[in-house]
């Protein structure tokens, strides 16, 4: 086995605790995911696939869970406006009527790459108002179960984000929907918490010494597509309001399931996709 390292502070961490007698390579080029390439016309664009939908909605609303989400539209007039595809599942686009407005929903896949391929998509169809929501794992004991969390920066351990922006260590978030939905929250009498979290792409590979090293910079959960999806607001210019409900915790002794469950707390989990709701509606008033 052999690794080739570039010279930078991430890897001068590795080198430090790979074990002896692995070979290793030195290289002075830079990492593969440091080549950011400012050329906006890839081989492949969203336009060469898809055309823009007329009368398609402004505001989207998304979550990742199959149960909350088909829970949601139980209780709404909705139809299908759209469908779109990434590799081996499809994702059907929902138009939800609540009163003279539209509002547009869809499952969102988990994972960075295939969740920013499938807005990708809903972008083209002219969306331009994003409210996304999902669980994330807690670093904090004391972060109560289904407790709202604004993301305010993102960590950027996974790969997507740095095809849409130049490396970083991490990527503002909400950075203009921050305070509108603060005020939303705090108008219904909603706590929340606001507070760095670390994305990343690889659930398994998450280490003790990983953890520790996150909330050193801050980290206060984790998640698997925030940063790569602030990174795509920031490269096509929608907005973004994206946050969390808390579900399992990560400790330094043992992982905490809670209601990581999709059937687990199904009541809490459906007020929250009603505020997600109720804040599209508001967000998409002139």
């Amino acid at each position: 086995m052999l690794i080739i390292v570039s010279p930078t502070k991430q890897m001068k961490w590795y080198r430090e605790r790979l074990p002896q007698d692995l070979p290793i390579l030195s290289k002075n080029s830079q990492m593969i995911l440091e080549e950011f390439d400012a050329n906006r016309q890839a081989i492949i664009n969203p336009q060469d696939l898809h055309q823009p939908i007329e009368g398609f909605p402004k505001v989207v609303i998304s979550c990742f869970s199959r149960v909350t989400f088909a829970r949601l539209l139980e209780n709404y007039d909705h139809e299908v406006i759209a469908r779109t595809s990434m590799a081996n599942f499809e994702v059907v686009v929902y138009g939800i009527t609540i009163g003279d407005q539209q509002i547009g929903a869809f499952n969102a896949p988990v994972g960075a790459a295939s969740c920013v391929g499938i807005i990708e998509d809903l972008i083209q169809f002219g969306m331009e108002k994003l409210v996304l929501f999902g669980t994330c794992g807690v670093l904090n004991r004391d972060i109560e179960a289904t407790s709202i969390i604004i993301p305010t920066a993102a960590l950027r351990d996974e790969g997507t984000s740095y095809h849409y922006l130049p490396a970083s260590d991490e990527v503002e978030v909400n950075k203009k929907t921050l305070p509108l939905f603060q005020a939303f929250l705090e108008s219904h009498k909603v706590s929340y918490q606001s507070g760095k979290v670390w994305t990343t792409d690889a659930p398994y590979r998450e280490t003790i010494d990983k953890m520790k090293r996150r909330k050193e910079a801050g980290a206060i959960c984790v998640d698997m597509e925030c940063s790569a999806v602030a990174a795509l607001a920031a490269y096509r210019g929608f907005e973004l309001c994206h946050f969390f409900y808390a579900a399992d915790h990560l400790s330094e002794e043992k992982w905490d399931i809670r209601t990581l469950s999709s059937h687990e707390d199904l009541d809490e989990k459906d007020k929250v996709a009603l505020l997600a709701l109720e804040f599209a509606c508001d967000w998409s008033k002139p």
